[in-house]
Parts: structure tokens; C-alpha cells; sequence
């Protein structure tokens, strides 16, 4: 039972009663056999043992309906939900035939690792299914048994921790039944280590890479055998044809498992072992504390110190985000170098669970690259983060062309004056949440000092005193600046006198950056200062400082030949360096000491600790396009043409390829449906042997297995003009379909369903369905104004009362959102990018679909965006296996994904870069078929929503979004801890964790910093909006010019190095070894027919690989020679290139230009 208030209790019930409703509606229209199913083939699934049960049911189907999922809610009751030992429990009993009699002991310790994988999962991933591939008994030396786990590649969707607990269940399955140890010989451990090292320099580097006696000792230890399928075309460089390892091939799962799983999360092992381990038997899992031990031996070697809270000076610049750089994505700057991002804690409204926070000007001063929902790889505290806009942080200080500096503190400054702006002095704020530092467990680093810590400070001086007498001094009010502590304006008066009557530090709005200036240029500064008459209106500042006054980001004006400082920052200017108080001597090591000796108030570090970061993948909304963009999954074979088109198709008549076999007994008809389209009668499934060619009624035919299909040519016009008929419609223009059919049966879809998405321009996804993929963004809250939503409908939806409960009258109020509630985008800037319209275009589809496929009405009826309000979709993560019902709410003009951190961790997600797909539950119960998906690994249950969850309950969601902090303001004994680089859990701030199975878990939210509207800042990204690489790159480059903090040779360096090289190398290595390929119907060859044409199709035969693909890059690189400072290695190494590629095509005598060029 979920504890939550009756508001919610309410919600999620009529979420409940809705999806019935609909799932009503689809169940009477798949009755009538147009489908490869009768029924709905999506399943509800009330809680993560109903999950369980029908993701792996979909590969065992014995554990269905036989007490599986009543077993895991009792264990749940007795050890709490998500216990590790559950999957324990679970894998034995199913192991031990409790539920089911399997053929083998094989086969059920098999089926057992998959629901304890499964519900180490939540029952989302694909991993139980295509991650873990399959259990095996092998021999040991001395001919006993042992179990070998074998893993591939998608058991990277389990994550790291995941993939190493399916091992230990695994282990503790094997154990209960009696089977013995692994006995690994010296010869296999040496091929793990080989294989771990080819694998990471080879096919994909590994977040974690352990060393050779970190590999050796783990497999030598754990009992059970890691092995998998190949996953590469690449061999192992040493140790092959090994007796007990199957291939000499790349086992990639086997890989991630071991480096990933085992050796990085060994420390997350060791504490649950050590809680239960001795109690459930397995004890002997503490090897890992001395695996553990070695890691930090190893690691430590020459490291100055044991660990990140015991140093400031730990702090280092971390070049890991740099070092894959990649052409046309800028780099904003470099690791930790002043004038970058200046960290910031706290949490927007649209912030948490990696998303963070930049200033809209912010994001306008780097030419729009950075939009709402562009990944930014970062320094810390993860690799990277989803960008959304908050105007109440610091944004950018910037030089413009004529010389003055200042600061943009609006993004309409921002657009004024970005054609003016000479150089980026100062990027400005990002804002990271606590919550983040804990997930990732990386170290607190010093903040640059701001209001809401001012306003910490303040509160314990005035602890235990007369607060009259203050605010009787002040013009501020006290209560709206503790109300209020990020946007509460003090003057400069109010701060000095609360600094003088608390003993404050004086207010962050009235310091500079001194950290930034040497202790010699202070002094520089000081004695230029010492001979100015400051009695004047005007006061002429010498050109000299002009520098220092850049460094210390002090707003000045050059006006002719002169230096200007505004009044009033001057007066600060002073303040600061005591001439209030007289001349002092200048007494400190460093800048910020001197300050602090010259002013009569404690002067704190503007800056902090800065963030380098560069831009990762753009922002993303559009309708996904297979390959071919089919509308249809009905084969068109070769005869489709290039377009894959039926109407082509239709004009030679016939189509080749793998039908499905079904004759119709009443009428006597051969169909490739389910149904006869001639009598409406169900067709019988027939069989065909591909050894005597013939057609039978059985499942075995001489011997052999028989196929449900055969490749033979359909005539596609009578499918055709059956559709039409039935339909009345016209056949559009171009209707397209997919060269053949993947699944395992070669069912097809009925072609009405391929026009009708013709005609209403959706596209199919391989499940049948239409899919909407979109980055993901965090929302918290939003106000009904930026999302399009009148009060009147927010009521309707349930939303009667803003954060502060107040009664909701005005679509500017702040409203929470409810957990499954979603904000769509609806980018009109941007080709694709209106969610609206695509759902506009699907409803009509489906309605168009039950009217003339089914006979039914239309469930929709919409046509304009006011009618998606309340609409039901499916939210599913890319590499899971189960959606969760949403409801749409409203649309932002960004490319964002908006939904609650709940949401986007029930689809196992966050909002680092990643992106999530959409599919309108109508169109997915009617339309999707598992027995649609791709008969290959990935693909049959991967991607795929073969369970649903109606009901969120925090408790089952991925447990990233625990660490989302819910807090209005953070202590001041954090920003303390932050200073002394403590580690985050050394901090106690209120988390999601802290309130689930409360009524507080889904309510009462709250954030440090306000945010004006989610529609702020660009909303495409310039990345996507330049054409062409050379543009991209251009402007890249003049980014890295433009901002202070970027080294632009080593920008240029990487990109040669990171990028073109690879791949001028890279292809220049293809083009020796490429094939030939028919430029009509596309048929590939090694090497050309004698003849010199397609001994298919007669047609012309082409090179694979063109010549401008190999040298694509080269110019590009020539001109970053010519205009960087790149080091004398690479310079030389292009130019040994130049010549190879020269020598192959020889050089060309002209060059071709655009006319853009001329």
C-alpha cells in the first residue's frame, strides 16, 4: 500500500481508471484479429513483483501465474523493498523448482538468476533478459560441476552495481543447490587480464579499468565463472582456443561485468555483505574487503594523500571531460581555470538529479551553442549535466569592442550587446544541487561566496538578539531577506551597516574577485588609487590598471582616451581597500589577505573553485525514423526501390521477400494475415520446409523444423486496393515500407495501417508503435503560464493550489507537479521539435484507425494543441523493457523532456544528456507487438514496453532520485564543510530519502533558487543551426578565442588529435581494403564483376568509400596548423599525412569552391 495524502491517493487513481478505460477501448478492437495478438500485449503490472514476473515471463513463461510475484511481496514484507537477499531467496527457490518443474537443473538456476536480476533492476531493464544471456554447467579438473554466468553487451542497462550483484546471485544459487567452486587455471586468468585490456583499448574504454592483479585476484576468488558471448569482431591478442572459454572473440558483457560491476562497485558489496552476509551464507564474499584494500594500495601509489577530505589541496583541475573533444561542440573552459563556471550550490525548480543551472545571459554569450536541455560534459561533480535556464544566479562579465567591461545580468542585455562583446572575462554561474555531489560521492569543493551564505552567517549573528534594533538601522526588510535570500536586493549602505553591527562579511554583491590579482598588482593598484582625487564627479582612471581591473571583474567604461568607473562601484572599489578608514599598510601573502587587513569588514573569495566544461550532445525533440523512415512494417523488398516505397513496388506488381503463412479454410484463400481480408474469417497458421519446399500443416517436415514463413513474391496491388476499398480513402503519394521484416515469425503488419500513418505523416517504430524521443529535463514545479495551461484546465487536472497552498487564480502562481505529470515540447524554431504537432498527428492516426481498421469511433477527436491537455502517453527509457503511464499536462517552447525526478527514475533515467521516448498509450495497446521486435540480441525485448506501471510508487524507482535534495535553503554548517572539502555525507541536508513511505514522498518539494520561466534562454542550439562542420568548427574555435579561459591552441590541438586524425587515419586504412556496391539497387561486392555492372540488376558499380570522405578533413586540419600554435609532433605527423594522401589521389591542381566563397 503506497502511503500518500488523499490529493495524491486520488491522482493516481484516476491515472488508474483512465488507462482501464483505454485499455478497454483496445481490447475490443484487437478482438477482431487484424493483429498478430487478440489482446492487448502490454500488461499491467501493479509493483516491481508484477514487473518481474512479466519481463522475464516474456523468455520463461513457466514463472507466469504461478505464485512468483506473490513470493517476492511476502519476502518484501519480512526484509523491506529492494533487500539484495530477495533475489537471493527468489533465484534458489525458482532454482529448486518451487513454482515450476524445469527439464534441468540448468535451466531453472537460469530462469533464477533472471528474476533476481530482474528485481535488482526494479523490473525495468532489459538486462534479465539480453544482459544475462544464460547459466551453464560446466566441468571443473576434477569432473565436478561449477556455473558459468554469460553476459552481453545490453547488461551495461543493469549498471554497474546490478551486473556485480547477478553475480553473487548466481553464486548463492549455484551454492544452495550444492555446486561447487570455479577453478580457474593460470592460463584462463591470464586471458581475462588480455581480454580486459583489448577490450578497453579496442572496442570501448571502461569507466573503470582494473589492473592486472585486481583481475586475477577477483576471478581467482569469486566462485562462479564469467563468460559471455562475443560481442566483437575483434580476437583477443593473446591466450586463444582455450578449452573451457568458447570463442577467441571480445566478450564484451563479460567485460563490463568484471570492470564496471565487480572491480568499481566491490565497496557498495562490502557493506551490504557485512550487514547479512554470515546469516544468508555468504560470508565468503568478504574477500572483497582485501580486494579493496589492494585498490587503494595500488592507487595510492604516489598519490600525496589517502583521500579527498583530508586536503584542500586535493582540489585538482581533472582533464577527463576534455580528452574526448569533439569537432563543432565548444569548449566553454578549461579544468578549473578562473573566469570558467563558478560553482554555485543549491536547486532550482528545474534542477536535481544531474540537471543544472545556467544564467539565460549566460547561455546567450556562448552564440546559443548552450540551449535548454544541451548536455554540458563538466569537470564535477558527474561527467555531465542537462542545462536549464535561472535568472536569479550570477551571469556573465564580458569586455566589449570599444574596451569597457560589464556584467549582463539579463538575457535581453545579453542579445544587446552580444554582437559587441570582444571577450568573455567571466562565464558566470552553474548551479549544482548537494544531492548531486552525494550521487556521485564527490568531494564538497569552496563555493564563491553569495547571498543565500551571506544570508546563513547573518542569521547565526543575530542569533539570540534584538532584531528591532537592526531593522530599525536598515531599509531592507529582515524578514524578506530571510524569506527570500537569493533575490533580496541589499544597498550598499544596508551592508556596511549590518557588517559593522553583526560582524557579518561584507555583502557578495559589494567584493571583487581579489583571489584573481597577485599580491603585486594589489599593491600596483593601490598606490595608482592613492593619488586619485575621489571629490571629483568623474574620476579619470589610469590606463595602466585597466588589467587588473579585468581580473578583479570591476564594471568600467572607456570613454575616448579615458577610464571610467562608475560612481558607485567606485565607492565599493574603496570600501573594499579601506580608503574609508585611511591608508593602512598592505600586510598578506596574497591578494585576498591584504584586502582583508585593508577593510574594516571580513572580505570572503568571490570565486571559489571554477568548473571547466565543454558542450556534449545538442538538445533533442523529434519522431524517431527507422532507417528508410518506414510507415509500415509490410515488406516491400528490392522492388521498393530506394525510398522503400509500395508505391513503386506497385508498379512492378509483385513483391519478393519473407512472408508469413496463413490460409483462409472458409474461402480457400492464402494470405500473409491473420484474418482474411477477403471473408473476415481467422486464417490458419501453415508451415514451410525449407529442405523439400513445400507447405505443411505440422511444425517438423522431413526430418527438419518447419518456418511460419517462406520467401516467395506477394502481389502487393491486391493489398493495396484491398485497404483502399475498405477504407474509401486514396492511396497517397508515397507510402513506404521496410525491405523485409525482422521478427522471428515474419509477421506483417495490415497495410491500412501503413497508409493511414501515410496519410497522417507518422512514421513506425519496429514495435509497431510511433515513438517521440526527447532529451530530459527536471521539473519540480512550473507555473501554468509557461506551459500553456489556463487556470480553468489546471483545476480540471488537479491542481487547485500553488507551493505556498494558496488558492490557484492566476496562471503565474508556482504549482507543484504531480509524479507523472509531463511538460512536452512545442519548439516551433525548430523543424520536428513540436511535440504537439506529433501528437495532434497520432491521435489522428489512431482515430483513423479505429474508424477504418476496426469499425469503431474515434477515441481522440483533436485538432488543435488545447486538446492534448490530459492526454495519456508511455514514458520509456531506450534501454528498458517496461514504460510507465504519464499524462501530459502542457507544452514549453524548449526542446525539454520536463518531468518530476520520479519519473524520469521509475524509466531508470536522470538528466545528464540522456533521452527518453514517448508513445501515446492509445496508439502503444493497440499497435505493439512484442512478436514485432527483431529476432536478434538488443532487439527482442530492449526498447520495448512489454510491461506497464500505472501506479508510481517512490519506493521502486531507481535510487539516484533518493538523493534529490527537498530543502528551501542549505545551512551554513554546509557551506563551512564545503570550504574544508568535506565529503558530502559528512553534511546532513533533507533528501527524498528521508521522507519515503511518509506522506511527504510525493509532496512538499521544495528548492533554494527561484527561476522565472522555463522558456528562457535559446531555445536551438547554434550547433544544430550551422550546416556544415567547417561552420560548427569556426565557430568553435572563435568561442575558445573569445573566452578568457580557454586555451584556443590546446582546443585546436584536441580536435586534431581527438577527432580528425582518427578518422583521416581511420578511412584513409578503409579506402585500401573498401567494397563496391550497385548505385541502383545497392547490392555489395568485394571486388567488381567482370562484367563492370550489378550482376543483379544491371546497374553501374561504385566504390564503398569515396575520396572526399578520406580527405574530408584534411584541409581543416592544414588551416588549424596554419593559425594555431600546435606542437612540433603534430605538426609534423599532419604533414607525413598529407603526403600519404597526396601520394594516393595525388594533389589537386584546383580547388573547389562554394559560391559563398567567391
Amino acid at each position: 500500500m503506497v502511503v500518500c495524502s488523499d490529493k495524491i491517493k486520488e491522482y493516481l487513481d484516476r491515472l488508474e481508471k483512465h488507462t482501464l478505460e483505454e485499455y478497454e477501448v483496445a481490447e475490443k478492437a484487437r478482438k477482431q484479429g487484424f493483429d498478430p495478438e487478440d489482446k492487448v500485449d502490454i500488461p499491467l503490472a501493479s509493483d516491481v513483483a508484477d514487473r518481474c514476473e512479466g519481463i522475464v515471463g516474456a523468455v520463461a513463461p513457466e514463472i507466469l501465474n504461478v505464485g512468483v510475484a506473490e513470493r517476492i511481496r511476502e519476502l518484501e514484507k519480512e526484509y523491506g523493498s529492494g533487500d539484495w537477499r530477495i533475489a537471493f531467496f527468489m533465484a534458489a527457490d525458482i532454482a529448486r523448482n518451487k513454482f515450476y518443474e524445469f527439464k534441468s537443473l540448468q535451466k531453472g538456476l537460469e530462469v533464477g538468476v533472471r528474476i533476481g536480476l530482474a528485481y535488482i533492476t526494479l523490473g525495468v531493464t532489459c538486462a534479465p533478459l539480453e544482459g544475462f544471456i544464460e547459466l551453464k554447467l560446466k566441468k571443473r579438473l576434477d569432473g565436478g560441476d561449477y556455473c558459468a554466468v554469460y553476459y552481453a553487451g545490453p547488461v551495461r542497462s543493469a549498471g554497474g552495481t546490478a551486473a556485480a550483484v547477478s553475480v553473487l546471485i548466481a553464486d548463492y544459487a549455484r551454492k544452495e543447490l550444492g555446486i561447487k567452486d570455479y577453478d580457474p587455471q593460470p592460463v584462463e586468468l591470464d586471458r581475462y587480464f588480455a581480454e580486459m585490456v583489448d577490450y578497453h583499448e579496442k572496442v570501448s574504454r571502461l569507466q573503470y579499468n582494473p589492473t592486472e592483479e585486481e583481475i586475477k585476484f577477483l576471478v581467482s576468488h569469486v566462485p562462479v565463472e564469467l563468460n559471455g558471448d562475443p560481442t566483437s569482431t575483434i580476437e583477443v591478442s593473446n591466450f586463444k582456443r582455450l578449452d573451457r572459454v568458447e570463442t577467441d572473440l571480445i566478450r564484451g558483457g563479460m567485460c563490463l561485468v568484471l570492470g564496471e560491476g565487480l572491480s568499481l562497485k566491490a565497496k557498495k558489496i562490502i557493506v551490504q555483505i557485512a550487514k547479512w552476509g554470515e546469516s544468508v551464507g555468504m560470508g565468503h564474499w568478504k574477500f572483497l574487503e582485501e580486494f579493496t584494500e589492494m585498490q587503494k594500495r595500488i592507487h595510492s601509489q604516489g598519490a600525496g594523500v589517502k583521500n579527498e577530505a583530508e586536503n584542500a589541496s586535493k582540489v585538482k583541475p581533472n582533464t577527463k571531460f576534455i580528452d574526448e573533444l569533439v569537432a563543432g561542440r565548444p569548449v566553454f573552459s578549461h579544468p578549473m581555470r578562473e573566469g570558467g563556471f563558478r560553482l554555485r550550490y543549491g536547486r532550482t525548480r528545474l534542477s536535481g538529479l544531474a540537471a543544472a543551472n545556467m544564467h539565460p545571459a549566460s547561455m546567450r554569450i556562448t552564440d546559443d551553442f548552450v540551449a535548454t536541455g544541451v548536455q554540458l560534459k563538466v569537470e564535477r561533480p558527474g561527467k555531465a549535466c542537462a542545462i536549464s535556464p535561472c535568472d536569479s544566479i550570477k551571469g556573465p562579465f564580458v569586455k566589449l569592442k570599444n574596451g569597457s567591461v560589464k556584467w549582463l545580468n539579463t538575457e535581453s542585455e545579453a542579445l544587446e550587446f552580444r554582437s559587441q562583446v570582444k571577450e568573455v572575462l567571466f562565464i558566470g554561474d552553474i548551479l549544482f544541487c548537494y544531492g548531486d555531489f552525494k550521487e556521485n560521492g564527490s568531494m564538497l569543493v569552496p563555493p564563491g561566496y553569495v547571498q543565500e551564505w551571506w544570508v546563513q552567517e547573518l542569521k547565526k549573528a543575530l542569533i539570540d538578539k534584538d532584531l528591532s534594533n537592526l531593522q530599525s538601522k536598515i531599509s531592507v526588510s529582515l524578514d524578506e531577506l530571510f524569506r527570500n535570500p537569493v533575490v533580496a536586493k541589499v544597498s550598499l549602505d544596508d551592508a556596511i551597516i549590518i557588517s559593522r553591527e553583526t560582524s557579518v562579511p561584507l555583502h557578495p554583491d559589494y567584493i571583487f574577485f581579489w583571489k584573481n590579482i597577485s599580491a603585486d598588482k594589489l599593491r600596483e593598484l593601490v598606490s595608482v588609487f592613492s593619488g586619485l582625487d575621489f571629490s571629483k564627479s568623474d574620476v579619470l582612471i589610469p590606463e595602466g590598471v585597466k588589467r587588473v581591473l579585468e581580473d578583479l571583474y570591476v564594471p568600467h567604461e572607456v570613454r575616448g582616451d579615458g577610464l571610467f568607473v562608475e560612481k558607485e562601484v567606485l565607492r565599493v572599489l574603496l570600501v573594499n581597500l579601506g580608503f574609508n578608514n585611511g591608508f593602512k599598510e598592505l600586510i598578506g601573502e596574497d591578494s585576498l589577505e591584504i584586502v582583508n587587513n585593508l577593510c574594516s569588514f571580513k572580505i570572503r573569495d568571490f570565486g571559489g573553485v571554477f568548473i571547466g566544461s565543454r558542450m556534449g550532445r545538442p538538445e533533442k525533440a523529434k519522431m524517431r525514423h527507422m532507417t528508410g523512415s518506414p510507415q509500415g512494417l509490410f515488406p516491400v523488398g528490392e522492388e521498393g526501390g530506394r525510398l522503400r516505397s509500395f508505391n513503386a513496388a506497385m508498379e512492378k506488381g509483385s513483391v519478393l521477400a519473407e512472408f508469413p503463412l496463413f490460409h483462409c479454410d472458409k474461402c480457400g484463400s492464402d494470405t500473409v494475415y491473420r484474418r482474411c481480408e477477403k471473408c473476415g474469417e481467422r486464417a490458419s497458421q501453415k508451415f514451410y520446409c525449407y529442405s523439400c519446399k513445400r507447405v505443411s500443416d505440422k511444425l517438423e517436415c522431413c526430418g527438419h523444423k518447419t518456418k511460419k514463413y517462406s520467401k516467395r513474391s506477394v502481389d502487393v496491388n491486391y493489398y493495396a486496393r484491398d485497404a483502399v476499398s475498405k477504407s474509401g480513402l486514396q492511396l497517397p503519394n508515397l507510402v513506404k515500407g521496410v525491405r523485409g521484416v525482422w521478427d522471428k515469425d515474419r509477421l506483417t503488419e495490415n497495410f491500412m495501417k501503413a497508409l493511414l500513418r501515410s496519410k497522417n505523416n507518422v512514421y513506425v517504430n519496429k514495435d509497431g508503435t510511433v515513438r517521440y524521443d526527447i532529451i530530459e529535463t527536471i521539473s519540480t514545479h512550473f507555473t501554468p503560464e509557461e506551459i500553456g495551461l489556463s487556470v480553468v484546465k489546471a483545476q480540471e487536472l488537479g491542481y487547485s493550489h500553488d507551493v505556498n497552498g494558496k488558492p490557484l487564480v492566476d496562471e503565474s502562481q508556482v504549482v507543484e507537479i504531480l509524479p507523472q505529470d509531463i511538460i512536452m515540447p512545442d519548439c516551433k524554431e525548430w523543424d520536428g521539435a513540436s511535440c504537439a504537432d506529433f501528437l495532434i498527428k497520432v491521435c489522428n492516426f489512431v482515430d483513423d484507425e479505429l474508424k477504418y481498421l476496426y469499425g469503431l469511433s474515434p477515441y481522440f477527436n483533436v485538432s488543435k494543441k488545447d486538446d492534448l491537455f490530459g492526454l495519456y502517453v508511455i514514458s520509456l527509457a531506450p534501454h528498458t523493457s517496461a514504460g510507465i503511464v504519464s499524462r501530459v499536462i502542457g507544452f514549453s517552447k524548449t526542446q525539454g523532456f520536463y518531468a518530476h525526478p520520479y519519473l524520469h527514475a521509475a524509466c531508470r533515467r536522470n538528466a545528464d544528456g540522456d533521452e527518453l521516448g514517448v508513445i501515446l498509450l492509445m496508439d502503444a495497446l493497440l499497435n505493439f507487438s512484442r512478436q514485432f521486435l527483431p529476432d536478434r540480441r538488443g532487439g527482442r525485448t530492449m526498447d520495448a514496453p512489454l510491461v506497464l506501471s500505472v501506479k508510481l510508487d517512490p519506493l521502486e524507482i531507481d535510487s539516484e532520485a533518493y538523493n534529490v535534495d527537498i530543502v528551501s535553503e542549505y545551512p551554513l554548517e554546509f557551506y563551512e564543510a564545503a570550504c574544508e572539502c568535506k565529503m558530502p555525507w559528512e553534511v546532513k541536508i533533507k533528501r527524498v530519502e528521508n521522507v519515503l513511505n511518509t506522506p511527504g514522498q510525493y509532496e512538499g518539494l521544495k528548492y533554494t533558487h527561484p527561476t522565472s520561466s522555463m522558456n528562457n534562454g535559446p531555445l536551438v542550439s547554434a550547433y544544430k543551426t550551422l550546416e556544415s562542420m567547417s561552420d560548427k568548427m569556426d565557430a568553435q574555435l572563435g568561442l575558445a578565442i573569445k573566452f578568457r579561459c580557454v586555451d584556443a591552441d590546446d582546443v585546436a590541438r584536441l580536435i586534431i588529435e581527438k577527432h580528425f586524425l582518427k578518422d583521416l587515419k581511420g578511412n584513409l586504412r578503409k579506402y585500401s581494403s573498401q567494397g563496391f556496391r550497385c548505385v541502383n539497387c545497392n547490392e555489395k561486392y568485394r571486388r567488381p564483376p567482370l562484367s563492370g555492372k550489378c550482376n543483379h540488376c544491371g546497374g553501374k558499380i561504385i566504390l564503398t568509400i569515396a575520396e572526399g570522405s578520406v580527405k574530408k578533413y584534411l584541409e581543416p586540419c592544414m588551416k588549424l596548423k596554419e593559425n594555431f600554435n600546435l606542437p612540433a609532433y603534430l605538426q609534423q605527423d599532419l604533414l607525413i599525412l598529407e603526403r600519404r594522401i597526396d601520394g594516393l589521389f595525388g594533389k589537386p591542381l584546383t580547388k573547389q569552391v562554394s559560391l559563398m566563397d567567391v
